[in-house]
């Protein structure tokens, strides 16, 4: 009985080392080596480099993989007074002393003319007056522009002016912040961080926060973070702008003996491959190739190269060797871009393993068996 059983082991054990070497086992991700060998065929449509320091010089010079990327507008200096401009809205008060007067009735001291709104042209229309160019003056250049004008027609009068702005000298604040809505601009230094103070803030929730800046037709952008660090790129704003505050769409996918196999939003404006390991929950320990971490790539047609320039194939394999210290350095240098595909490649030794297994499982059941028959 004792020898059928271990006949039955036997044949057993041979199924299963039969099956490792047709490779039927299942297997969570595929082997590093697999990989390599198959971009080193003759009919492959994607080219394999591995990141080291030497290669990341080379890397450097090659185009964005981003096929368009937003611009930003540094920032310059304004003029610290508000400036009129087209569709403003003004109200002119006008103080007569005399008795007998072309705008105001006998005994009244002041007249109002109100609902001024600056023309296409720059132009508002004054009763006696005609049309008097206000635009692109401060509220001091044009209430003495005013001034002069109506003196011809009510000597030693005295102009007040006041103004509300309109659509071209305010900007909208969409979404992203505490309180977005339309606001006027105070003057032309009013910056983009002005504006999002004036709204509250920027919404705590958002995966760092991103910028954009709409302005005759053109989107511009960045983040946040680069605009608290980096003061020169808190741009002017101009009338008519619109800002919208939102999180960062980026992403990139892990795949493969991973910690977590998900889709991994970009938390700050570059990360690196040692970070993306960090956030994925790095190499699974039990079956995880720390020495063949895959990151995979689509360049567009735009961006290849016939030489080192750039990539000679739209669809590109890194790979890292995190087992080295060129390769956790040279992983710490080497940033993702958006759509990354980090895949982590099994050990080669894991079906092996699989396999020991299972013999192993079997040699537990056998020795249970023979005890309950002795």
């Amino acid at each position: 009985m004792v020898k059928l059983r271990i006949r039955g082991l036997m044949a057993f054990t041979v199924i299963v080392l039969g099956l490792a070497g047709c490779e039927i086992l299942p297997r969570g991700a595929a082997v590093e080596r697999e990989i390599v060998q198959a971009a080193e065929g003759e009919a492959t449509d994607f080219a394999v480099h591995a990141v080291t320091r030497e290669f990341l010089a080379v890397l450097d010079d090659w185009p964005s993989p981003q096929s368009t990327s937003l611009g930003w507008i540094p920032t310059s200096g304004g003029a610290r007074t508000q400036v009129i401009a087209t569709g403003d809205t003004l109200e002119i008060t006008v103080w007569d002393s005399s008795d007998s007067s072309l705008l105001s009735a006998p005994g009244q001291r002041s007249v109002q003319i109100q609902a001024l709104e600056v023309a296409p042209d720059g132009t508002i229309f004054l009763p006696y007056v005609g049309d008097t160019l206000v635009a692109g003056m401060t509220l001091q250049a044009a209430r003495q522009t005013l001034h002069e004008a109506i003196d011809r027609i009510v000597p030693s009068s005295q102009v007040q002016l006041a103004m509300a702005e309109g659509r071209t000298n305010s900007v909208d604040l969409i979404g992203g912040v505490a309180a977005p809505g339309s606001y006027p601009m105070p003057d032309r230094n009013f910056t983009l961080l002005n504006l999002i103070a004036l709204g509250g803030g920027v919404q705590g929730a958002l995966v760092n926060p991103q910028v954009r800046l709409i302005r005759a037709g053109d989107i511009y952008g960045t983040s946040i973070a680069r605009l608290y660090a980096n003061p020169r790129l808190d741009t002017l704003l101009r009338g008519g702008d619109r800002v919208i505050v939102e999180d960062d769409r980026r992403y990139f996918l892990s795949l493969g003996a991973a910690g977590q196999q998900s889709q991994h939003r970009f938390v700050q404006d570059d990360i690196s491959a040692l970070d993306a390991i960090s956030i994925i929950g790095g190499v699974e320990s039990r079956r995880g190739n720390p020495g063949g971490v895959l990151i995979l790539r689509e360049y567009p047609h735009s961006a290849l190269r016939p030489d080192a320039a750039g990539p000679n194939q739209a669809r590109v394999v890194f790979t890292l060797d995190l087992t080295s210290a060129d390769g956790l350095f040279s992983a710490r240098n080497f940033h993702l871009a958006q759509g990354d595909l980090v895949l982590v490649t099994e050990s080669p030794i894991t079906s092996a393993q699989t396999i020991f297994g299972l013999v192993g499982a079997a040699f537990g059941l056998a020795n249970q068996s023979s005890g309950l028959t002795d």
